[in-house]
């Protein structure tokens, strides 16, 4: 099993990577195999969506990015100045010489019935004819993380295995530390030479630094950056007043201890407020829980003893073979197993991240990714609104603080554990499974239906 470090952190724009980046990335495929079939005849084009996103499509901008999306945009690509723009002129779809109208309003149409079979969040896109007869049909699946699959490709009918062969293909997190100790190498190193198969060292590093480098960046705009978030809620921003009153505090007698955690607290919610105003994000494993890594790289760099860039490709490193173990034996989609499927599996992954980058054993890495994810097992995803705001900022700030403790705890000890990650993160694939669907992403319950409006 490989799964790129790039594969988990993707560039991209908010609120969410399986409600936004996913529907846009589907509807470019779509205008792609438009592209590819010489189809006559056709006088619309049509995208329904099911499910979740249905449910919460409004919420998180599903529809806007399926409009991008059949205007050719990327997630990775497009430059969030430029959204709003796309939105106002684009009513036709141009497919070379040939254009046929577009109506927002009425060719994305949300199907509030059963979801699809095959994921929580559905697309079907159409192309119809004079008579509105299906000319091109394809169904598309958001499986979380801003990954999209076809419905043939979830069923595996055209499913192409990997060909690529990495010297350390670990399954689970079993495999993975008999592999660290048949080797004698590190989660980081081990993780470093599958990359390594198909990049060059420089175009490893380079990618990593970029990833950081991306991620610091909305740090930084989030944490000056004031005003009301969009959506309707009138969530103010708080980031930013929060850092200026803990810069003017910073190394003052007179101040709490605690008072770090609150530096910690507010890189994620720096982050998560500017994925909620549809900035630029990384997915870590998804943009709901995009805040938690680069708030605890971010605090690795700024408090921590010996943080260097290498302390960091380290940390990406190590964090993403655990969110690769995570997505190959459970899930990291809200709609699929709750918000525990993706903070949840943040916090894991920047705790692990964080216990390599201050040299932790392969031992104590993978035990803190399981203190981690077990104190948020049974999490639910239900956003106010269907916006990626409210529990979710705060969710971050919380994610983050767990991961710095759960490595810290980690590294108290000697890699011995009672619980191993694999069955903490069996536990959270049966516990998403059992989970109401009220309470995954469809904001039909939980703080979603109990907030008393006044």
């Amino acid at each position: 099993m490989f799964l790129s470090v790039f594969d988990l952190f993707k560039i991209g724009i908010g609120p969410s990577s399986s409600h936004t980046m996913g529907p846009m990335v589907a509807a470019k495929r779509f205008l792609d195999l438009v592209k590819a079939n010489d189809i006559n005849a056709v006088t619309r084009l049509t995208a329904t969506l099911h499910g979740s996103l249905a449910f919460t499509g409004k919420g998180h901008g599903s529809d806007r990015a399926i409009v991008l999306g059949l205007a050719g945009e990327t997630p990775q690509d497009i430059d969030p100045d430029d959204v709003e723009t796309i939105l106002i002129k684009m009513n036709e779809v141009k497919i070379g010489a040939r254009r046929f109208a577009f109506d927002q309003t009425k060719d994305i149409i949300f199907d509030f019935g059963p979801a699809l079979k095959g994921h929580a969040n559905g697309l079907v896109f159409r192309l119809l004819g004079d008579t509105g007869n299906i000319l091109l049909e394809e169904t598309y699946y958001s499986i979380g993380g801003g990954f999209v699959m076809t419905a043939a490709e979830r069923t595996g009918i055209k499913l192409v295995p990997s060909t690529r062969v990495v010297p350390h293909p670990f399954k689970s997190a079993m495999q993975m530390l008999e592999m660290g100790k048949a080797s004698g190498l590190t989660i980081a190193q081990m993780k470093h030479a599958n990359e390594i198969t198909c990049l060059s060292e420089v175009e490893l590093n380079n990618g990593l630094d970029h990833i950081w480098s991306t991620m610091n960046a909305c740090i930084n705009r989030g944490l000056k950056t004031h005003g009301i978030l969009p959506g309707g809620l009138k969530v103010k921003r708080r980031a930013a007043d929060i850092f200026v009153k803990l810069k003017s505090e910073y190394r003052n007698n007179q101040i709490q201890p605690h008072q770090i955690m609150d530096f910690l607290s507010v890189y994620g919610m720096a982050v998560n407020e500017e994925n909620a105003a549809g900035g630029k994000i990384v997915t870590a494993p998804t943009n709901g829980a995009a805040g938690v890594v680069p708030a605890v790289i971010r605090y690795y760099l700024d408090h921590c003893v010996g943080a260097d860039q290498i302390g960091i490709r380290t940390f990406l490193l190590a964090a993403s073979a655990i969110g690769g173990i995570i997505k190959h034996n459970a899930s990291i989609s809200g709609a699929e197993v709750g918000c525990q499927g993706e903070v949840g599996s943040a916090s894991a992954m920047a705790a692990a991240g964080l216990c390599a980058a201050l040299g932790g054993t392969n031992e104590q890495v993978e035990n803190a990714a399981e203190i981690a994810l077990e104190h948020h097992l049974g999490m639910t995803c239900d956003p106010i609104g269907g916006l990626v705001q409210v529990p979710c900022i705060e969710r971050n700030a919380f994610g983050a603080v767990k991961a710095v403790t759960a490595a810290s705890l980690a590294l108290r000890g000697d890699g011995q554990h009672l619980v191993p990650l694999d069955n903490c993160i069996e536990t959270m694939r049966q516990t998403g499974l059992d989970m109401n669907e009220r309470y995954k992403e469809t904001s039909t319950g939980g703080l979603a239906v109990n907030v008393v409006e006044c």
